[in-house]
């Protein structure tokens, strides 16, 4: 089951201390060079400590991107992470890629990719038992890793977990 991941759902993760969750539903996550870079693992930043971790696990892999001339084209809508990210995902089959940018999202929704992003990944594992609340997790996003939530959305998952109960 190969899933090949963006930036946002690994740093976002990692600044909350809930990177974990990836490895746990997902096993291994592959990511290209162009992701690693934003990553910044080398600095001492948020979140970066656990994705130096994972790396060293061997959960978080980086695998080298062979369809460069792809890549270019997507660069024309998208930075180089996610156009890296679209292309190694196609190159690997992946079952799931991980994106939270709108642009990324339809974009690989267009190319046939399954998509889901940090809010997906945090619904499963609320719904696996693995999270008590939703509403603490999406608060630390914002909070902690400046992680935008629309009010509608943030309102939307609140209901369906029934942290919130008038919709």
């Amino acid at each position: 089951m190969p899933v090949v991941s963006n930036t946002s759902p690994i740093l976002n993760l990692a600044i909350i201390g809930r990177l974990s969750l990836l490895s746990q539903q997902f096993g291994a996550i592959h990511i290209a060079t162009g992701v690693l870079e934003e990553l910044r693992v080398e600095e001492d930043l948020p979140g970066s400590e656990a994705i130096r971790e994972a790396i060293a696990s061997q959960w978080l892999i980086v695998a080298p991107i062979e369809n460069t001339p792809f890549v270019q084209l997507l660069r024309q809508n998208l930075d180089r992470g996610e156009a890296e990210t679209i292309a190694l995902a196609l190159t690997m089959q992946a079952d799931w890629t991980l994106l939270d940018e709108l642009e990324g999202r339809r974009i690989a929704r267009s190319l046939g990719l399954n998509i889901t992003g940090i809010l997906g990944i945090l619904l499963r594992s609320w719904r696996m038992g693995e999270l008590s609340s939703i509403r603490e997790e999406m608060n630390q996003l914002r909070d902690r890793a400046g992680f935008y939530i629309a009010p509608a959305l943030f309102r939307q998952i609140l209901t369906e977990t029934g942290e919130i109960d008038d919709p």
